[in-house]
C-alpha cells in the first residue's frame, strides 16, 4: 500500500509539472508574421474609368434629361387635372397599345393599314433578373436593384400577377444595365440569357444610335405558357431620372403594353416623353391587360365591347 501511495504522490508531481509547462508555453509571445510580399497583397479592383465616348453620351443624356425638365417634361406622379380621361379614351388607349406593334402606329386614320397583334399578355410568372456592365459602380447598381425591385413589386400589385426579382439563371425577364463600353459583354450575356436570340438583333443591340434610349424584345405574341421571355436594355450612361424612366416603361412593355399612341395621355407610352414614371391611366391599362375575361389570343375586334366594359368599371361609369 505504501509503494502504491508513494507512485500517486510522485505522478501528481509529475502531472503538475506538466501543467505548469503547459501554461508557461501559453503565456510565450507568439512569433510576428511577416509582411506578405508586395505582389501577393489582394488588391481591390480598379474602378472602371469610361471611354471618351461614354464620357460624351453621358454628358449629352444629362444635358437631354436638363432640356426636358425645364420644358415641364418627365414628370411624376399619378397625372392631374389637366390631364382628365374618361373610360372611351382608357379603351382606345388600351387598344392602341395593347393589340398594336409599337412601329406599326396603332390607332391611325380610317383607311390606314395597321399591323394588329393578338392580344399576348404574360402567362406563367414574370421573374425578373437586373444584370449590371462592369462599367456600371456599384454604388449606382445598388440603386438599379432598389428602384427595379420597387417597381416590380408595384406592378404585381397592380396586375394581381406574380412578378418578382429571382437570379439571372431563374430569369425569363433580364434587364441589362449597359453602355458603350460594355458592347462586348452585352452581346456575351444576350447569348447567354436568351439562347438563339438573332444574331442581326445582338449586334443592333450592342451599336444603338443615341436617340434610342432603352428598348425591350419579347417572344410574347408566339410564345407558349412558361416560355414568354423578355429583354429590356438601358444604357448606362442615362442620368438618375432618364434611367427610372426607361426602367418603368421598358418593363411594362415587355409585360405586354407593347405599343406606344400619341393619344395616351397621362402615359409613359407615349413618345412625346411628357411623363417619366407609370401615371394612374398606366395602372389601369395594366389592370385590363391582366383581368381574366380578356384571353390570350384574341383579336381587338373581338376583344373591343369586354375592353370597354371593363374601361367603364374601372372609371365608376354606367351607360345612360
Amino acid at each position: 500500500m505504501a509503494a502504491r501511495a508513494l507512485f500517486r504522490k510522485a505522478l501528481a508531481a509529475l502531472l503538475g509539472l506538466s501543467l505548469l509547462g503547459a501554461c508557461e508555453a501559453g503565456l510565450r509571445e507568439s512569433l510576428k508574421p511577416q509582411a506578405r510580399p508586395g505582389g501577393l497583397a489582394p488588391r481591390a479592383p480598379a474602378p472602371h474609368q469610361p471611354s471618351e465616348d461614354s464620357r460624351k453620351l453621358a454628358a449629352y443624356y444629362t444635358r437631354l434629361e436638363q432640356h426636358l425638365l425645364a420644358q415641364g417634361l418627365l414628370r411624376q406622379g399619378g397625372g392631374g387635372p389637366d390631364t382628365e380621361f374618361d373610360a372611351e379614351d382608357l379603351a382606345e388607349n388600351f387598344e392602341a397599345i395593347a393589340f398594336f406593334d409599337e412601329h406599326s402606329g396603332g390607332r391611325l386614320g380610317p383607311g390606314t393599314a395597321r399591323a394588329a397583334s393578338r392580344f399576348h399578355p404574360w402567362q406563367g410568372p414574370v421573374r425578373v433578373a437586373a444584370i449590371h456592365g462592369e462599367s456600371v459602380p456599384r454604388a449606382q447598381r445598388r440603386r438599379d436593384e432598389s428602384a427595379l425591385s420597387d417597381y416590380l413589386a408595384r406592378l404585381s400589385r397592380v396586375t394581381g400577377r406574380p412578378v418578382a426579382q429571382a437570379a439571372s439563371g431563374r430569369a425569363n425577364f433580364h434587364v441589362l444595365f449597359m453602355g458603350t463600353d460594355d458592347s462586348g459583354e452585352l452581346k456575351d450575356t444576350v447569348r447567354r440569357v436568351w439562347p438563339g436570340f438573332p444574331e442581326s438583333r445582338i449586334e443592333a443591340l450592342a451599336d444603338l444610335p443615341r436617340d434610342i434610349y432603352c428598348l425591350v424584345h419579347t417572344n410574347l405574341p408566339s410564345a407558349r405558357r412558361g416560355q414568354e421571355r423578355a429583354l429590356a436594355v438601358i444604357r448606362a450612361e442615362h442620368p438618375d431620372l432618364m434611367r427610372l424612366s426607361c426602367i418603368h416603361e421598358e418593363v411594362a412593355q415587355g409585360l405586354g403594353l407593347s405599343n406606344d399612341s400619341p393619344y395616351a395621355r397621362p402615359s409613359i407610352f407615349n413618345d412625346d416623353e411628357e411623363f417619366a414614371t407609370l401615371t394612374t391611366h398606366d395602372e389601369l391599362l395594366l389592370k385590363m391587360l391582366y383581368d381574366p375575361r380578356l384571353k390570350p389570343g384574341m383579336s381587338a375586334a373581338e376583344a373591343r365591347p369586354i375592353v370597354e366594359r371593363i374601361a367603364r368599371e374601372l372609371m365608376g361609369e354606367t351607360r345612360s
